[in-house]
């Protein structure tokens, strides 16, 4: 060990989420029937447009998946159902698929695209610019009531 690195010890009880990770092969009693497995996503903010990009291979965009807007969450849910073939073997993952993202302010009416290509769903959402936050002064104005010195 040289003087510079610190020596990374193992502990004898390693983090539970090392041993039951998202790898990790789910049984399905280990999760209530109607639980949704995580979708892996990344967020990216760029010119005032938010794009959300979603792992969901082996769907039909057409049949498969659904994007919903109830004010500023947007959600990506999807249901990929097992073929009736035989299998010797399979990892993949069947069932409900469910993320929801809440974004900084409410979603348009208009404008929204999503584009799924390659295993990738793409989700691009224009914002509006946030209004500037920080201390600014207000100006005051005299009324005319003000001006005469009361009532008569």
């Amino acid at each position: 060990m040289s003087g510079t690195q610190m020596e990374r010890r193992r502990s004898l009880f390693p983090d539970l989420d090392q041993w039951f990770g998202a790898d990790f092969p789910r049984l399905p009693m280990w999760r209530p029937a109607l639980d949704a497995h995580p979708i892996a996503i990344e967020v990216t903010s760029n010119d005032g447009t938010y794009t959300l990009r979603a792992e969901m291979p082996g769907m039909d965009p057409e049949k498969d998946i659904e994007i919903t807007v109830d004010g500023d969450t947007l959600t990506v849910s999807a249901e990929h159902t097992e073929s009736t073939e035989d299998k010797d073997h399979s990892e993949f993952r069947y069932g409900s698929f469910r993320r929801s993202v809440r974004l900084p302010g409410q979603i348009p009416p208009d404008g929204v695209e999503a584009a799924y290509e390659d295993g990738i769903l793409t989700v691009r959402v224009p914002m509006e610019p946030e209004p500037a936050v920080g201390r600014r002064s207000i100006p005051i104005t005299r009324s005319r009531a003000g001006a005469t010195g009361g009532t008569s």
